[in-house]
C-alpha cells in the first residue's frame, strides 16, 4: 500500500460518501469565483464602494432641519456624574447642556453610550456634530 495524501490515487473526494458534500470534493458554491463564496465581503442591501454597515447612517442625516428654541432655560444643579440612562429620554429633542467648565449651548443628541453622548450642538448660526464625555455635563434639560 502507497502513503499517498490526501487521497489514494485516482480518487478525487473521500472513499465515502460524507454527508452534505458532493463526491468530487468540492464545496458548495465553490469555484463560482475564484477563492471566494457567492455574497462574500457585502453585506445585504450594500453595494460595492459603500463603506457602511446596514442601517449605519452617517451623523448628518440624523441633523435637526431648524434652529433650536430662542430662551436659555434656568440651570438645575446636579451634584452626580450625568447618568447615561437620564440623558437618554433627551435622544432626538432640543436639549440644552451646561458642563462642568461652565460652558452652555443647546445640543441635539443623536447617540448614547456608557460615557459619553454625541450629537448636533448649536453655534448659534448652524448645528455642528458634538460629542463629550458625561462625566463633563453638569447639568441638562430636554424640551
Amino acid at each position: 500500500m502507497t502513503n499517498q495524501f490526501p487521497f489514494p490515487q485516482g480518487q478525487q473526494g473521500p472513499p465515502f460518501g460524507m454527508p452534505g458534500m458532493p463526491p468530487s470534493g468540492q464545496f458548495p458554491g465553490q469555484g463560482q469565483f475564484p477563492g471566494q463564496f457567492p455574497g462574500q465581503g457585502q453585506f445585504p442591501g450594500q453595494f460595492p464602494g459603500q463603506g457602511q454597515f446596514p442601517g449605519q447612517q452617517s451623523p448628518e442625516g440624523n441633523a435637526p432641519t431648524s434652529p433650536p428654541p430662542s430662551f436659555v432655560p434656568q440651570q438645575s444643579v446636579s451634584a452626580f456624574a450625568v447618568d447615561p440612562g437620564s440623558i437618554r429620554g433627551c435622544l432626538f429633542r432640543n436639549t440644552f447642556i451646561w458642563l462642568r467648565n461652565g460652558n452652555s449651548f443647546w445640543f441635539f443628541p443623536t447617540f448614547v453610550g456608557r460615557q459619553s453622548v454625541a450629537g448636533f450642538r448649536w453655534t448659534g448660526r448652524r448645528w455642528t456634530y458634538y460629542g463629550t464625555d458625561l462625566n463633563r455635563i453638569s447639568s441638562f434639560q430636554c424640551f
